[in-house]
């Protein structure tokens, strides 16, 4: 399938997952999905999850997530978790072992904008001049510098410099340099995702781990997560902006999407501002590849945008994080549901060739099958 020939071109893909969005909702899940979901007794997890057991809870069919875990095993799936309403509905694998999570990194990243630009330690408004953000070997034109750090957030910079980890499929994918004004043209562009991680460094003196450990796996309460769980790959002949790569659990994951389907909130804490949920989880334009619609894209999230997202899975609201090989945190805010899936490509080494190699493994989970299993676990539900 076309898209998940750039899925596995790299983690940094100028096409993920949700790119097979283009396809008819499927208005028959749609339609019995669209009401929200009413969680009388809505949960946190505390240091475990609680569990209610496959079909146990109101409204799933246990026979229907039987067959999604079947499915998922024919996939050689990792692990998997589907959270209602913050109880554990069903899991498999080992939703304990730390992965890289390839592209997910970028929207785990983006809460972390949230919350340090709220507390004014980052301006998402300043251009990367004026933050003095700049490249080598070859560094930017002036017309590059005027970029806002908000496009970049937005995969709209216009700035179109060689980045570390890209494959050959994505140079000569690559926009000439100069060809689209900053702010105006949507391309998912590594580029873009790893100089933010730069940026965020510089701005606020902590790196991405240690940040990432302190304001959100804590106070959510993250089984695993640590500051070493972030690595870097960096290609210096090429840009001096390193990739940041984070490794996490699947039980962790799904603190996080619980978190945003939470409006950002963790029980009595606003940890990430409720603004800067709103904004990466609602699309205002649909992206385009080419003449491929692939739905919205927000602050490094995924999001439905016209009935676009996950192919035959799509249901209105829904919105992701996906990384190369098939992780992903699916929230589908009409169910007050939570989904997680990890596949084992994990690299051999973290250096910039085993990574990159992990990344295009052949053998990962297809747009198309993901999009099937998270229509059979969407079907699996009757609210």
């Amino acid at each position: 399938m076309v898209t998940r020939l750039f899925a596995c071109a790299a983690f940094v893909s100028l096409v993920v997952v949700g790119l097979t969005g283009q396809s008819p909702v499927n208005t028959q899940a749609s339609d019995a999905h669209v009401r929200a979901a009413s969680c009388a007794n809505s949960e946190f997890p505390g240091k475990e999850w609680k569990r209610d057991g496959k079909g146990k809870s109101g409204g799933w069919s246990e026979p229907k997530l039987v067959a999604a875990e079947h499915y998922a095993g024919s996939l050689h799936d990792e692990s998997m978790m589907i959270v209602q309403c913050g109880r554990v509905v069903d899991e498999w694998g080992d939703t304990s072992k730390k992965l890289t999570t390839f592209s997910v990194r970028k929207s785990l990243i983006s809460a972390l904008y949230g919350i340090y630009s709220a507390e004014g330690k980052i301006d998402v408004n300043e251009t990367l001049e004026q933050a003095g953000i700049d490249d080598f070997p070859s560094p930017l034109t002036k017309e590059e510098r005027q970029a806002k750090i908000v496009d970049l957030l937005r995969a709209r910079s216009g700035v179109y410099h060689a980045a570390g980890f890209e494959t050959d499929f994505q140079r000569k994918m690559r926009p000439a340099r100069g060809s689209h004004a900053p702010g105006s043209f949507w391309f998912y562009n590594n580029w873009d995702f790893n100089a933010l991680g730069t940026i965020f460094e510089e701005k606020t003196g902590m790196k991405i781990g240690d940040a990432f450990y302190q304001r959100i796996a804590k106070p959510t309460g993250m089984q695993d997560f640590r500051p070493s769980d972030v690595y870097y790959v960096e290609d210096k002949g090429v840009s001096q902006h390193a990739a940041y790569m984070f490794q996490m659990s699947a039980r962790d994951m799904a603190r996080f999407g619980l978190l945003y389907l939470n409006h950002g909130r963790w029980k009595k804490q606003q940890v990430v501002p409720e603004e800067w949920v709103e904004k990466s989880s609602h699309a205002t334009e649909m992206a385009r590849f080419g003449k491929m619609a692939v739905g919205g894209y927000e602050y490094l999230w995924w999001v439905e945008y016209g009935g676009v997202h996950l192919g035959e899975a799509t249901l209105p609201g829904m919105f992701s994080a996906q990384g190369a090989g098939g992780h992903y945190i699916l929230n589908v805010p009409s169910l007050n549901v939570v989904i997680v899936n990890q596949y084992d490509n994990e690299p051999a080494a973290h250096d910039a060739k085993s990574v990159l190699l992990a990344a295009q493994d052949k053998h990962a989970i297809f747009d198309d099958q993901f999009n099937h299993l998270a229509r059979l676990i969407l079907d699996a539900n009757s609210r």
